[in-house]
């Protein structure tokens, strides 16, 4: 469980990137209907805390 906790958390961190630079248009992911809108910037960087918080805690779980 705890090499699932460390992949699901790494994988949440990087999609919650991709929100983010969506969110603030940037040009490094394809454009979408998440460009440019500020929500997507708060669910992109929640997702971000969450998932490095997973895999954190994951990766010191005995």
């Amino acid at each position: 469980m705890r090499i699932a906790g460390i992949v699901a958390g790494t994988v949440l961190a990087l999609l919650g990137a991709v929100w983010a630079l969506q969110g603030v248009n940037s040009q490094i992911v394809p454009q979408s209907f998440m460009t440019g809108s500020r929500a997507w910037v708060v669910i992109g960087l929640g997702s971000i805390t969450v998932g490095v918080a997973l895999a954190v805690w994951s990766w010191h779980r005995r």
